[in-house]
């Protein structure tokens, strides 16, 4: 078999080969937008009554 090359571009699109497959490398911007007045809001109510799910989306991003 023929040996496979651990990067190739295509389209434009670049791949990475994992095992046997080749798999896009898509890289998505930082977005740094202000979340505003009700973002803080809600930041703040999840801080206060629901901390465990505020950590779960903060790990998770």
């Amino acid at each position: 078999m023929s040996e496979l090359k651990p990067r190739i571009t295509e389209n434009g699109i670049d791949y990475i080969l994992v095992g046997d497959y080749y798999i896009p490398d898509l890289k998505l911007p930082e977005e740094h937008r202000p979340i505003g007045k009700y973002g803080r809001m809600h930041r703040e109510y999840l801080r206060e009554v629901h901390p465990a799910r505020l950590n779960t989306l903060i790990l998770t991003g």
